[in-house]
């Protein structure tokens, strides 16, 4: 047997509805049915969204690439930067020094955002947030002379 989905929408209130899905049982007249609140409401409003964004977007690509002039040649198909051809091999190896300062550099650009927040409130926080910070402050500096040390931060 096929199960259908059926939805009704009974009013209860002035101005709440519960929606109730049934399925149609085993039997020819039965069908099983369960009662959705205002709680999963929002949520199955937020998927029908969802679910309607998605579509048009795939909709909408389908018929761009149906719609679209397609006359791929050699030329296209070669890679360039800026209009250069491409000399040698498309891969290269780079020194994980360049990761490393990457990071270091987040990790300290990332200590701006506990510090700002911190300066405004530092009145209400007193003797115990200015040595919090002070605290954290010297673990980051800590991290700093480690990296020095280890001549991360030489530019070669």
């Amino acid at each position: 047997m096929v199960r259908r989905p059926i939805l009704r929408n009974l009013e209860l209130g002035a101005a709440t509805a519960i929606f109730v899905y049934c399925h149609a049982a085993d039997g020819p007249n039965q069908e099983h049915c369960f009662r959705v609140t205002e709680y999963f409401q929002d949520y199955i409003t937020v998927f029908a969204y969802l679910a309607f964004g998605v579509i048009l977007a795939l909709l909408l690509l389908s018929v761009a690439s149906l719609i679209r002039p397609s006359r791929p040649t050699p030329a296209k198909a070669m890679s360039y930067e800026s209009g250069i051809d491409p000399v040698g091999g498309g891969w290269s190896q780079t020194h994980i020094r360049y990761y490393v300062f990457a990071l270091l550099f987040l990790i300290f650009d990332v200590e701006a955002v506990f510090i700002f927040p911190w300066a405004i409130r530092l009145e209400q926080l007193g003797w115990f947030g200015l040595w919090e910070m002070l605290v954290f402050i010297a673990i980051l500096l800590l991290g700093l002379v480690y990296a020095i040390r280890k001549g991360v931060l030489k530019w070669e």
